[in-house]
């Protein structure tokens, strides 16, 4: 990363963001952009290169260029949040889930975790109570 400090200019509207280093207009080079401070330390800019970009890239500015978070610490805290009795019994309840095909209560979990995952968890409610 380069220790130097460049100008860099973000200028945002509803629709988009006109990014700007040293002057130069980037912005149709860059598909996403993250820009984060620590008290103390100068701001660093996080750019996200558009597929239209080779694997270089021209431009000044204190600048990491970066890959798509790594979705593994997230999916391994959601897992170590589930209730493995909970996930059980959620998924033998769920007939509709349930064909009779091999490794049905597998796949009847990883379907639920799913759902689970897109915020899509619904309460079993039997005789008005929810259980």
């Amino acid at each position: 990363m380069d220790d130097d400090l460049h100008q860099v200019r973000i200028t945002t509207d509803p629709r988009a963001a006109t990014l700007a280093l040293d002057g130069r207009d980037i912005s149709k080079q860059v598909r996403g952009y993250q820009l984060s401070q620590v008290a103390g330390m100068p701001p660093l800019l996080v750019l996200q290169m558009s597929q239209l970009v080779k694997n270089d890239f021209e431009g000044l500015a204190h600048v990491v260029v970066g890959d798509p978070p790594d979705p593994g610490p997230a999916a391994a805290a959601f897992l170590d949040a589930i209730d493995a009795g909970e996930l059980e019994r959620q998924a033998l309840n769920r007939h509709d889930l349930m064909d009779g095909g091999p490794n049905e209560l597998t796949r009847a979990m990883l379907q639920l975790l799913q759902e689970w995952a897109r915020g899509e968890w619904k309460r079993e409610v039997a005789d008005g109570v929810p259980q």
